[in-house]
């Protein structure tokens, strides 16, 4: 049938350890890129451009970048806006005090920056380790935005601490629409998406599982703690902080340290839960999954109460997607705690067998 790799035979090490082995993954992921970079520039609207695609982009590059750390490594964070404040502020200083710097050095920079202040944040990972880890990480959440707010210097002397940001332009070529923004932050989350598939995949990313699954076992045969935890810590960061500076350069254009909230940081945290701990695909499909369903709410639920004549004000609205919410919550972790993406991967495996699936 369609989804079989029967006849796909590997004549090479390298042609066996590809990222898509089977023809037809490859072919699926060639048409998703071509509708993203193509398709969508030709037919959406600016609306769907700065509301739903670069936030969805931004959110799920953030996303990427706390699977890493917790589904891939183990260690629970809750810091992840913290980390993504971080890069925002940095970038912006970057652009402010160093003349001509190229807006791509910048935001390396920025995840530098916050893979730091990861790193800091992340040393009583050595000592402690679940709910414990997660109330220190959030003290950097509460940490960092005191900081930003304290010292004016982070927002040039801004006394709400609110920074706007420069404008974005790439070998003199100003990204300056919509449309223009989602193309540049595609290509951005396309390469770092690439990168950690890639370093999840390496002997690094062993590493990070072996530690999740069992630490002492994994310190038994000569896996360095220390490094691997810290390491973790630092990539998922910078992820935060590239992310967080595309938030602020590319999404909303002017942030404040109190828009990189606890709230943010538990929106993040949903998303690595319903779309899959642990999977590259999870963060994108959370991602996609959190901004979209308030979306379909917003506009299924009044016309339904006007139907069955029931009062239903947009307050009532915001209320039942929290109980939504959290009532998805409950139900990933209970009947799939790998979430959409292990769905996903159910459906392929039912694909490959049908018509007698298991």
């Amino acid at each position: 049938m369609f989804y079989r790799e029967a006849g796909q035979f590997k004549t090479s090490y390298v042609a066996d350890s590809q990222i898509f082995p089977l023809r037809q993954d490859r072919i699926g992921m060639a048409i998703v890129l071509a509708i993203a970079f193509i398709g969508i520039p030709l037919f959406s609207s600016e609306y769907w451009f700065s509301a739903i695609l670069i936030p969805f982009l931004v959110l799920a590059l953030a996303a990427l970048g706390l699977n890493i750390l917790t589904g891939y490594a183990g260690q629970l964070s809750l810091g992840s806006a913290a980390f993504m404040a971080v890069g925002a502020y940095a970038a912006y200083n970057f652009q402010l005090r160093i003349e001509g710097i190229p807006i791509l050095v910048s935001f390396i920079l920025a995840g530098l920056c916050a893979a730091g202040v990861g790193v800091l944040f992340g040393l009583p990972s050595l000592r402690i380790k679940g709910f414990y880890l997660a109330v220190a990480t959030l003290a950097a959440q509460f940490f960092v935005i005191w900081v930003l707010t304290k010292f004016s210097w982070f927002s040039n002397d801004s006394s709400s601490g609110v920074i706007s940001a420069q404008k974005v332009e790439l070998f003199g070529y100003a990204i300056n629409t919509p449309m223009k923004k989602y193309v540049f932050v595609l290509a951005i989350v396309c390469v770092m998406a690439l990168i950690a598939k890639n370093l999840v995949r390496s002997a690094t990313g062993r590493a990070w599982m072996a530690v999740r699954d069992m630490d002492v076992a994994a310190e038994v045969i000569g896996i360095p703690l220390m490094k691997t935890k810290l390491l973790a810590f630092a990539v998922s960061s910078f992820y935060c902080g590239v992310a967080g500076a595309l938030y602020a350069f590319c999404y909303l254009g002017s942030v404040e340290p109190d828009g990189f909230s606890l709230d943010l940081s538990f929106r993040i945290l949903f998303m690595i839960i319903i779309g899959g701990v642990g999977s590259i695909l999870g963060a994108f499909l959370g991602s996609a999954f959190i901004l979209l369903f308030p979306i379909l709410l917003d506009n299924f639920l009044p016309p339904l109460a006007a139907f069955l004549h029931l009062p239903m004000s947009s307050a009532a609205v915001s209320h039942v997607q929290l109980m939504m919410f959290g009532g998805l919550i409950i139900f990933f972790l209970i009947v799939e705690p790998h979430g959409l993406a292990r769905m996903w991967q159910i459906t392929k495996e039912k694909l490959r067998l049908w018509p007698f699936p298991h």
